[in-house]
């Protein structure tokens, strides 16, 4: 089970094969944020707390499509299917 800090592989989409960690996770939509993966590009509206511009932040992606690193003892990394 995919858990929030776990290390995962991206195994489909346009960062398949790179490597990140879990950062939320949303099980209603079967869906979780990886770090570094998924970026979008979101334009915010300026206020009186916050300046405006263009920012990119992670986006979500389907548990499917994730897989995740264990680290054995001789610090190599393993694929686990679920």
């Amino acid at each position: 089970m995919i858990k929030k800090g776990n290390k995962v592989k991206i195994l489909a989409g346009k960062d398949k094969r790179k490597e990140g960690e879990v950062i939320e996770i949303d099980r209603a939509n079967n869906r979780a944020k990886v770090k570094g993966i998924n970026m979008v590009k979101k334009h915010v509206k300026t206020t009186k707390e916050k300046k405006g511009g263009i920012i990119s932040k992670e986006n979500f992606i389907n548990l499917s499509n994730l897989t995740i690193m264990i680290e054995t003892n001789k610090s190599k990394k393993k694929e686990v299917k679920k």
